[in-house]
């Protein structure tokens, strides 16, 4: 191991409210590369920086570019800085891929002659909005990005599918999965979450992630309107920000008459969320499209049991059975759902093993080791 480390990540976001799982993985990964000694830093764009995360690494570690087109996570070019940065660092991470400031400080490492690995997590497929931008993107630097990495980092070996097609070949993928600290989510309350929240004592489902067509809330709120009449003693609890999506979901709701049975709470972040995991019955992720959900670590490590698609690249929840995965469809979910609902035993069952499968396979401080690994393999391969 190379003591000292200077390591550089790059996010254009560490904003949990905006940024979803890339921004809580890069504040995540870079705070346990700290704790084990590295010296690292994270550059991203200001947008929705809190004073705790600018300041997580310690005074001056983490660098924001100001943003000026919020649509696109237009950051304020400074060619003169992001060359310093990169230039005082050992390696650099690029976290995401449709991004400016990926491509920015791409250009410094290539002239720099800089080590460096990318990780999509998930977003290398042109799906969603923005489809000729990314065409775009992916013809004057995307690709470069990705085919001249020292190595590509897949979330899950799902991914490596997606690498492939940009043109990398195996033996620059490496697989090192999504982290989750424990410690985050020990806050335990329910009669105190139910309370401020306002959902009574009914068992709930639980939705965590952003109101988004990607996340497929659509899909689970169908589903559950579908089963509600045979399950009239469980509710419905979406936690996130709107993505565009609340009120399609709201005008639903009130159009399948299951008003007092489905909540929005919004975001949750700290306690609150960690509170949501704790009082729910099962998490439900629908999700069209995702590398590897965190939010299924986030509730194995709370002790709840997940439904997810086929979609999530976490199959194995089922081969353990720590959880259920279904086709990503409205048919798919309600089968899960009547499946679920129908045998509590099995809940519980699920809810002890996901939680010593997470602990076991995904601790940061199992995780954070393999990344420790990698950049020392690839900087000695330089000396």
């Amino acid at each position: 191991m190379i003591s000292l480390m200077k390591i550089l990540n790059v996010s254009n976001t560490i904003d949990p409210v905006t940024g979803g799982g890339e921004a809580e993985r890069s504040y995540q990964m870079s705070k346990f590369l700290a704790l084990s000694g590295a010296d690292c830093r994270v550059l991203t764009i200001d947008t929705g920086l809190s004073e705790e995360r600018k300041n997580f690494l310690g005074t001056g570690r983490v660098i924001a570019l100001p943003c000026l087109f919020r649509r696109f996570y237009v950051p304020k070019i400074n060619f003169s800085a992001i060359n310093v940065i990169v230039n005082e660092a050992d390696i650099i991470h690029l976290m995401g891929h449709w991004t400016i400031l990926n491509a920015l400080v791409y250009f410094a490492i290539r002239k720099q002659n800089k080590p460096y690995v990318v990780c999509p997590a998930g977003s290398l497929p042109i799906f969603g909005r923005s489809k000729l931008f990314k065409r775009i993107y992916n013809f004057v630097v995307g690709k470069k990005i990705v085919r001249n990495a020292s190595m590509c980092i897949a979330v899950t070996p799902d991914e490596i599918k997606s690498f492939a097609e940009y043109g990398v070949p195996q033996d620059k993928i490496r697989v090192i999965p999504n982290g989750i600290a424990q410690t985050d989510f020990l806050a335990k309350d329910n009669d105190l979450f139910r309370k401020k929240y306002g959902l009574g004592t009914q068992p709930f489902i639980l939705f965590v992630g952003r109101l988004n067509l990607i996340k497929g809330p659509d899909l689970l709120l169908k589903a559950f309107c579908k089963v509600s009449s045979k399950f009239p003693g469980v509710n419905l609890v979406f936690a996130g920000p709107d993505g565009g999506m609340l009120a399609e979901l709201k005008r639903l709701v009130k159009h399948e008459d299951v008003d007092g049975r489905v909540y929005f709470l919004g975001y949750l972040g700290g306690a609150d969320k960690s509170q949501a995991y704790h009082a729910a019955q099962f998490l439900a992720i629908p999700s069209r499209q995702e590398a590897m959900s965190i939010v299924v670590l986030e509730a194995g490590v709370s002790g709840i049991p997940v439904l997810l698609t086929d979609q999530c690249g976490f199959n194995q929840v089922a081969d353990v059975g720590a959880g259920w995965v279904v086709p990503a469809t409205i048919e798919g979910l309600v089968q899960g759902l009547e499946v679920v609902l129908s045998n509590i035993g099995a809940i519980e069952h699920a809810a002890e093993r996901i939680k010593e499968y997470v602990l076991t396979k995904f601790s940061w401080n199992v995780i954070v080791q393999q990344y420790w690994a990698l950049y020392t393999e690839i900087i000695m391969s330089r000396q």
